[in-house]
């Protein structure tokens, strides 16, 4: 359907041009017949009639050209928005992408398919000469601590990259935020510091205030405090039985366990004090 559209605006506009040549053609004509009775005498007349039908052809050729404008700037138009205009967009985005792109994908790749293979100490060199070719992407440093977390065991390796690619330069903010958020993730779930946890979360909020960054953590912050005041809550009224020489069943106190409660107690009450006040500053990232 597109083509036959085509086809017919470009008859029109070859018909368009037969008919604009044929009237300057027969206009010139009219013009050499009228120059011809002037100089010879015109005792019939005819001169004033051919002037009368040399200007009902100059408005047929005015006409035309203005039809044939249209038809040509339609048939130009189309060309060059359906063929001629993603051609150029398309030469250009290789010239700017293609290159970066194709280096990127290569090396992201090779070690996906390293770590594929289970090769994971050759999957993060990899990852790390995807980063330097590529330093402003976090991605290589994100899948370098995955492997370190998820496939080698060793959360704390992870958290040294996410440490170091924080360091390493200057991230835009979602980034940053993305890295401290992870970082605190890690402390949180893997290590069991939330009190590390929450300065993190803190630092992200001093940090980018104003932003869905900081919202989020404040958030967390919120909800960590929630958790520790109701875990709080518990340990205290365990520790109230236990000092009545009760339990839940009647049974004598264990003084080991009333101890590991109270240490519990006194850790849950910490954490609920950072996570709403805050990290002190000597504990933020």
């Amino acid at each position: 359907m597109k083509w036959f559209i085509f086809l017919v605006l470009i008859a029109a506009v070859g018909a368009s041009w037969f008919l604009f040549l044929k009237s300057g053609k027969e206009m010139t004509a009219t013009k050499v017949q009228i120059a011809q009775l002037e100089n010879n005498g015109d005792p019939e007349g005819k001169a004033a009639e051919l002037k009368t039908q040399l200007e009902s052809k100059e408005g047929e050729k005015t006409f035309e050209g203005i039809l044939l404008t249209f038809l040509s700037a339609g048939v130009v138009g189309i060309v060059f928005v359906v063929y001629l205009l993603p051609f150029l967009a398309q030469r250009v985005t290789h010239a700017v992408y293609d290159s970066g792109e194709t280096m990127e994908r290569d090396v992201m790749h090779s070690a996906r398919s390293l770590l594929a293979q289970g090769n994971y100490e050759d999957a993060i060199t990899a990852f790390k000469q995807a980063a330097a070719a590529d330093p402003l992407n976090r991605l290589p440093w994100v899948e370098i601590a995955k492997i370190q977390k998820d496939n080698m065991e060793d959360p704390a390796a992870a958290i040294q990259t996410i440490r170091y690619a924080l360091e390493s330069q200057e991230w835009e903010v979602n980034d940053a935020a993305y890295f401290l958020f992870r970082l605190a993730e890690l402390y949180d779930q893997v290590e069991g510091d939330r009190v590390t946890a929450a300065a993190i979360m803190q630092q992200v909020v001093d940090q980018f205030p104003g932003t869905r960054h900081s919202a989020n953590a404040t958030h967390k912050l919120d909800e960590w405090a929630k958790a520790a005041e109701q875990a709080a809550a518990f340990v205290d009224e365990q520790v109230y039985l236990d000092s009545q020489n009760l339990t839940g069943n009647g049974a004598p106190v264990d003084e080991t366990l009333a101890a590991e409660e109270q240490a519990y107690l006194d850790q849950q009450r910490h954490a609920a004090e950072q996570a709403r006040l805050g990290a002190a500053p000597e504990d933020r990232v």
